[in-house]
């Protein structure tokens, strides 16, 4: 996670994702308790700011399309971050928590790489656009609590792109950008899966701690998530990620009132 170069980072990825497929990584029965949580490595001519200070720009142009795959591979970059910061910071937890946060952790870099290269075709790096940090700020805002990091990383942020991925996709055919929609045809069918490791875990935390999981996610939501709730939900892709009917009213009826 300190890594700051991200080809450096995705290829740490890949080695550790295949040594633990193999066996060869395992959590020390001995490990020192999780540091405190910090701000993971970036580049240092990544330009941090507040999402409002972002420039709006359109998919007409191949500026904008290049400063919009910008910002999701900033996204896919945070997702790797987000993913190894759950396998190292919540212990005690069966060995196939770790394996879900691991291929997460393998699938994000894939997604990454996937963009960086439709990032060149545009003449363009990840570094040279701003973006904003809301992913890795709930990211530190759970690190206490490995039940509602599981319930509003995956299954709220994340799944936020469950929802504005297909309406991109259809944005990025019309300007005949038609590689970069097939990529973001890929990250789709795989972010479904995460979100519903995000599903699975917190339903898990539920169970262990004996709270009722809707009435719980209800509360998270008003205490840390309001402003990241809007329709329209993607309902098919949801329930797919582990969602059901009752919560989806659920997200429908807190989206109307924040």
């Amino acid at each position: 996670m300190a890594e700051a170069d991200p080809l450096r980072k995705v290829a740490l990825t890949q080695h550790h994702a295949r040594q633990f497929r193999a066996g060869q990584l395992k959590a020390a029965a001995d490990a020192q308790p999780p540091e405190p949580i910090r701000m993971p490595g970036r580049p240092p001519q990544l330009q941090l700011v507040h999402p409002r200070e972002l420039p709006r720009r359109g998919l007409g142009s191949p500026e904008g399309r290049a400063a919009f795959i910008h910002a999701i591979a900033h996204i896919e970059l945070n997702a790797i971050d987000l993913a190894w910061d759950a396998v190292y910071r919540f212990r005690g937890l069966p060995s196939s928590f770790h394996a879900d946060w691991v291929s997460v952790a393998d699938d994000e870099s894939r997604h990454f790489m996937l963009l960086q290269g439709r990032l060149e075709a545009h003449g363009h790096r990840y570094g040279d656009f701003p973006a904003h940090n809301g992913l890795w700020d709930m990211c530190e805002r759970t690190a206490h609590d490995g039940l509602s990091r599981m319930a509003l990383v995956p299954r709220v942020l994340e799944a936020r792109g469950l929802d504005v991925t297909p309406g991109m996709i259809t944005k990025l055919r019309s300007a005949n950008d038609h590689a970069t929609a097939d990529v973001l045809e890929v990250i789709l069918r795989e972010e479904v899966a995460h979100v519903a490791a995000g599903s699975r875990w917190y339903r898990w935390y539920c169970a262990r701690e004996g709270v009722e999981p809707r009435a719980r996610f209800i509360a998270l939501l008003k205490e840390y998530a309001g402003g990241y709730l809007n329709g329209p939900f993607n309902l098919e892709a949801r329930l797919l990620a582990g969602f059901d009917e009752e919560e989806m009213a659920d997200l429908v009826e807190q989206a109307g009132n924040s």
